[in-house]
């Protein structure tokens, strides 16, 4: 198999596929020069050389033509924010050539139901090309928290009124200058929200992971709304990634809500700050912690679970939240392979697939 891009997804990707024993790395694809021909080992953190070289030739791994011969699974983990049509192209021409895919990129193939109907079409063509391939694309958000625990958790209560998908992060740390500058705005102009926070984009983004949420627990709404707000920074702060005036965007919150009775019944709730000190009328992390994600259910009985994960590979990032939580789902994907590969062809949701226990991951 596979694994397109060695970024923030695509560096854990490879790690969990040299880890899990139902799976083979046959072939690892970069996009710069740079990384090109150089063992997945050095670019992913990993102690033992795989013997596997990044190429930017992605049509040939597709086609078989190097050492590894044909792959028969992919994890896409190059971005689909900033190149939505290359991103779609890339997963169609997988698909064709025979490959299953898992994918945290393109969020309009999380829900099926709410996939545009060209698109739906364009991705079931392809994957009858390919033989009847699968697809599942479980998202960043992470895909695990609502698709995997919240059902979980939900179906331990006598009853439920309300269930909230909340992260909490802060942003200080998060080795993504584009995303954290231009798309989330940070240290840019409260005049200007910024792409992530336009009408519809939280939708777009966040709404695929709701429905499936929503579809799991039998609800249907009859709205999903977005409300937004955005606090500016009290004191400029420096960080690795650049200068952040005072005055500028610190902090942002977007729930995408959705609506039964006028009441919201299920609620993606994102807090995201780049200071901690920044609005704190707003819910933070138990602990101090720099991030966290959780599962809020208001019913018999109330439960919070909270979930916590730090970077252990990295020296530089020890203990990272932000790091640790883009772990969690990558792994998510890659061990679910082996589902996906035997799942019904096109696209597909967890609701397809069994539960993926880990068997084979413990090392003594």
């Amino acid at each position: 198999m596979a694994v397109w891009g060695t970024g923030n997804v695509g560096r854990p990707s490879v790690r969990a596929v040299v880890a899990d024993p139902d799976l083979e790395l046959a072939a690892v694809i970069v996009s710069s020069p740079d990384k090109e021909g150089r063992d997945a080992a050095e670019l992913c953190d990993l102690e033992r050389p795989t013997g596997v070289t990044a190429t930017r030739d992605a049509a040939a791994v597709l086609a078989g033509d190097l050492a590894g011969g044909r792959v028969d699974a992919v994890v896409y983990a190059a971005t689909g924010d900033t190149r939505p049509d290359e991103c779609e192209a890339d997963l169609l021409a997988c698909l064709r050539a025979g490959a299953d895919v898992v994918s945290t990129s393109l969020y309009p193939l999380i829900h099926p139901g709410s996939t545009p109907g060209a698109m739906k079409e364009r991705f079931e063509a392809a994957a009858a090309e390919g033989g009847g391939r699968s697809i599942w694309v479980s998202g960043i958000d992470p895909g695990f928290l609502a698709d995997l625990l919240a059902p979980v958790l939900v179906g331990t209560c006598v009853s439920v009124r309300r269930v909230d998908i909340r992260e909490t992060f802060n942003y200080a740390t998060y080795d993504a200058p584009h995303a954290v500058k231009v798309l989330c705005g940070f240290g840019g102009s409260m005049d200007d929200p910024p792409p992530m926070l336009w009408p519809s984009v939280p939708t777009m983004v966040w709404g695929g992971v709701l429905r499936v949420l929503a579809d799991t627990l039998g609800v249907t709404f009859d709205e999903v709304d977005e409300v937004i707000e955005r606090r500016p920074l009290e004191r400029t702060i420096e960080l690795p990634i650049g200068t952040f005036e005072e005055g500028t965007q610190g902090a942002f919150r977007l729930l995408v809500r959705g609506l039964v009775n006028g009441e919201p019944v299920l609620v993606i709730d994102h807090i995201t700050r780049i200071d901690d000190t920044c609005a704190l009328d707003w819910p933070v992390p138990p602990g101090g912690s720099m991030g966290c994600h959780q599962v809020i259910v208001e019913g018999d009985p109330d439960v919070t679970l909270t979930l916590e994960a730090g970077d252990s590979v990295d020296p530089a990032h020890l203990g990272d939240r932000n790091v640790g939580g883009i772990t969690l789902s990558a792994g998510r994907i890659v061990h679910a392979i082996p589902e996906v590969i035997a799942a019904p062809p096109g696209i597909v949701t967890a609701m397809d697939l069994p539960l993926v226990d880990g068997r084979g991951l413990l090392r003594r």
